[in-house]
């Protein structure tokens, strides 16, 4: 049988081609150009400087710290709450898939201001209790992390939950035929089945938790050295009039975003080709 060829592309093609291009060009090459270039306008001076700044290392410090903590948590609870919702059935399994989209469709700002009147040390609900007991989680690091993980919740659960329902549980119940324990199970059946899911959800928190700014400048006070994030300190240095510093701390942001995004497409590349 011959091979059918594909009929070329028409003018409507080339012109919504054109399109996207610009579109993305507009609105993330040129900006996220812009920023690089404005970094390195006078050689790597501006990122010197801010690595040579002890408050700004350790703004750099705490928003690493709670990226990783709110990742690491979401990643844990994302996978479990993947699980629950495509192999089980239950009672109001719609409400809580939908509860879940809450943290993309609510402002930032609202976030922070919940977990305030939530865990205030004044009027909070819970805020006294903690603090009577000796710890304090608004305008502290532990706000920080809950605002970030909050706002960073469903990105791992929105790229598992279509890959668990795309396979299906045939293996599993296979496992489990032969002795399989629970355990065993997701730790050789479910999860290498899932795991490039899991690594890009990851990488989708890790950047959100990054470049999280609202809910964290409600929650953390922006104390200079102890709750100033770095995203806090690109605000500070571009309202000072310092665009190089706000620009590299930007960059440095970003980077560590693209990065991990380029790393893992080049793993799973070379995976496929295996």
């Amino acid at each position: 049988m011959a091979e059918r060829t594909r009929p070329a592309p028409g003018p409507t093609t080339y012109v919504l081609r054109v399109l996207v291009i610009t579109y993305l060009v507009l609105l993330v090459i040129w900006p996220v150009s812009l920023v690089v270039t404005n970094t390195f306008a006078n050689g790597d001076e501006a990122l010197r400087s801010i690595l040579e700044d002890p408050d700004l290392v350790d703004a750099l410090r705490l928003t690493a710290v709670a990226a990783v903590v709110a990742t690491a948590i979401n990643t844990v609870f994302g996978v479990t709450v993947s699980l629950l919702l495509v192999r089980t059935v239950f009672p109001g399994k719609r409400i809580l898939s939908a509860l879940l989209d809450l943290p993309l469709s609510v402002s930032p700002i609202v976030v922070g201001l919940a977990l305030v009147l939530v865990y205030g040390g004044r009027n909070g609900w819970f805020g006294p209790t903690l603090e009577g007991a000796g710890l304090q989680v608004i305008f502290s690091t532990p706000g920080i992390i809950m605002a970030t993980a909050f706002v960073s919740l469903p990105l791992v659960i929105r790229e598992v939950v279509p890959v668990l329902q795309e396979l299906g549980d045939e293996q599993e119940q296979a496992a489990r035929s032969l002795g399989a324990s629970g355990r065993q199970t997701f730790w050789r059946i479910t999860l290498p089945s899932i795991k490039w899911a899991v690594v890009y959800g990851v990488v989708l928190t890790m950047a959100r938790s990054l470049g999280e700014f609202g809910a964290v400048k409600v929650v953390s006070g922006n104390v200079l050295g102890e709750t100033r994030t770095a995203t806090l300190a690109v605000e500070e240095k571009y309202l000072n009039f310092d665009q190089e510093g706000a620009y590299a701390i930007a960059f440095l942001l970003a980077s560590v975003s693209v990065l991990a995004i380029v790393v893992v497409s080049l793993l799973r590349s070379r995976e496929a080709h295996r």
